[in-house]
């Protein structure tokens, strides 16, 4: 069935939010690339996912190596580093769609919306990356030990901006593959939504002591 699926590459996915995000997809039978900074991280979880999922073929590489193999290219880098990966894989994504799960998050006060001049981290990633990529804006609002859970439902929809219809459906099928529901909420510049209110869950997590907290779309007549 793999064959059917296109590879998935998650850049930085040896942290907590690309391995949540890449066990999932392991799990729906999509090929996985995992790509770090530093090759045998990402050699390593590869091997773990191997070893968790037999036959399941996931590799494991720099950022540059996974970026170039993947025919879907998965942004789970710190904000920090944002831009300097979009710089080092610009050249190596162009055509392809990229998923950018970046949250502009500023420490310390990560809980308090802090957005970018370009309005959202996706905004800019479309804006440096070209017309040539499709970037599309996903995953901002899950919590990522909910994902490395796989007897756990994320309890958690999703908020798909992006400026081609087509290339958000097929990120809503890769929402779906990780067993949530996934919401066309418009073009990129829309991104700034779900992307600040990762600031404000983050607060609510405090305040209410919740291991989590996700969002609900309601009275869409299309999920009845």
């Amino acid at each position: 069935m793999t064959d059917t699926k296109p590879t998935i590459a998650v850049l930085g996915g040896t942290g907590d939010l690309g391995g949540g995000l890449a066990l999932r997809w392991v799990r729906a039978g999509y090929p996985v690339v995992i790509g770090s900074r530093t090759a045998d991280k990402a050699e390593a979880s590869a091997a773990e996912l191997n070893a968790r999922f037999p036959g399941s073929g996931v590799q494991g590489t720099d950022n540059l190596a996974a970026a170039a193999a993947g025919q879907i290219v998965v942004m789970t880098v710190p904000f920090s580093h944002h831009r300097p990966t979009l710089e080092s894989v610009r050249d190596l994504v162009q055509g392809k769609i990229v998923v950018d799960v970046t949250v502009p998050l500023v420490p310390p006060k990560v809980s308090r919306v802090q957005m970018p001049p370009e309005g959202s981290a996706g905004k800019a990633a479309q804006d440096f990356l070209g017309p040539d990529v499709q970037v599309v804006s996903a995953f901002q609002n899950v919590a990522a030990d909910h994902l490395a859970d796989l007897d756990h439902d994320p309890d958690c929809d999703v908020l798909v901006a992006g400026n081609v219809v087509a290339a958000r459906e097929q990120v809503i099928e890769l929402v779906e593959a990780c067993g949530m529901k996934g919401y066309h909420v418009g073009p990129i510049d829309n991104a700034a939504v779900a992307e600040a209110l990762t600031s404000v869950l983050i607060f609510m997590n405090k305040r209410y002591k919740s291991p989590g907290a996700g969002i609900r779309i309601t009275n869409i007549p299309e999920a009845d």
